[in-house]
């Protein structure tokens, strides 16, 4: 097993390598010179030219490309272009809750397309509601989702702040009520999705001999669905969790900025406003590595539900 996830990690280098060069390339070309942006636009071209020789912005993209990538791989990630501070120290802080908003939303959406979807079997009023929150969270926009919740829960009933953030040193009440709309509004299209798939592969395995054999042992259709059919039914689900961790970031960009959530979402869009292309490349490739160990474990775990698969 550890020989397999060395492989898949050396095999996943060219990746971000890769992603990376067309990243720094397309921004480098969209941003222009960068003394530029650290200077303002009042500054005469002579002193954005001494400025653009003295931190070598004035050396080929591939030389600047192989400066950062060294450096980056120390961990030193620049400087900000409009704060100075060094990058690695305004993004550690911020890992923490963006990797809990995105483990929780996806705990949330996989949990309830598969907890509710199962014990929804044979309930014609419950089915119905789920298919409609299934549709709502697919077709709803993220921002949708997140200011409606805000309307309804702070606005009109006002049992929860509606933006903000509480960390665990607050209290554990307060960091719930501050990160619930938020899980709520990530998971809003994961549970949508995984709804549908985990329900069509459900109708598929329920059919199977084993399963009415286990029916006519005189089993519930509760045990049934939750001992035979469920395990066997969410292993799509899991590959659907794996192709679906870079649309969980752009998804994380949007809630963190709409609830004001300190994390690398909300720090990537302001990165982009202010045009900061050290931090925007930082977080970048943060994410891009993220999404590819995610994606390994996403593997792994699809092998213990189902021993029968083994990873080559």
């Amino acid at each position: 097993m550890l020989t397999v996830v060395v492989r898949r990690l050396l095999l996943a280098v060219p990746n971000v390598i890769l992603i990376t060069v067309l990243l720094f390339f397309a921004v480098s070309g969209l941003l222009g010179s960068p003394a530029a942006l650290m200077l303002g636009e009042d500054a005469n071209r002579e002193t954005i030219a001494e400025l653009n020789a003295s931190m070598g912005f004035d050396r080929p993209l591939i030389v600047q490309y192989l400066d950062w990538m060294g450096r980056a791989l120390q961990g030193d990630f620049g400087r900000s272009y409009t704060t100075q501070e060094r990058v690695a120290d305004a993004i550690l802080p911020r890992v923490l809750p963006t990797l809990e908003l995105a483990f929780l939303a996806i705990l949330v959406a996989t949990l309830g397309a598969t907890v509710l979807n199962s014990l929804a079997v044979g309930r014609r009023v419950v089915q119905p509601v789920i298919q409609i929150l299934s549709v709502l969270g697919i077709t709803m926009p993220n921002f949708m989702i997140g200011i409606s919740l805000i309307f309804l829960f702070s606005v009109e009933l006002g049992w929860l702040p509606s933006t903000g953030w509480s960390p665990w040193s607050d209290g554990v009440i307060a960091h719930f009520v501050h990160i619930l709309m938020p899980v709520l509004t990530l998971s809003a299209f994961y549970f949508g999705s995984f709804s549908l798939v985990y329900r069509a592969e459900y109708e598929a395995v329920r059919r199977r001999l084993y399963v009415q054999v286990a029916r006519a042992k005189g089993l519930s259709a509760t045990g049934v669905s939750f001992k035979h059919v469920l395990p066997n039914s969410i292993l799509p689900v899991i590959t659907y969790i794996g192709i679906s961790l870079g649309h969980l970031a752009g998804g994380a960009v949007v809630t963190e900025s709409v609830f004001s959530v300190p994390g690398l979402g909300s720090l990537f869009v302001n990165a982009i406003l202010g045009r900061d292309f050290p931090v925007m490349l930082a977080v970048s490739m943060f994410i891009i590595v993220g999404v590819v160990i995610a994606n390994l474990l996403a593997d792994l775990v699809y092998t213990l539900v189902n021993p029968q698969i083994r990873l080559d």
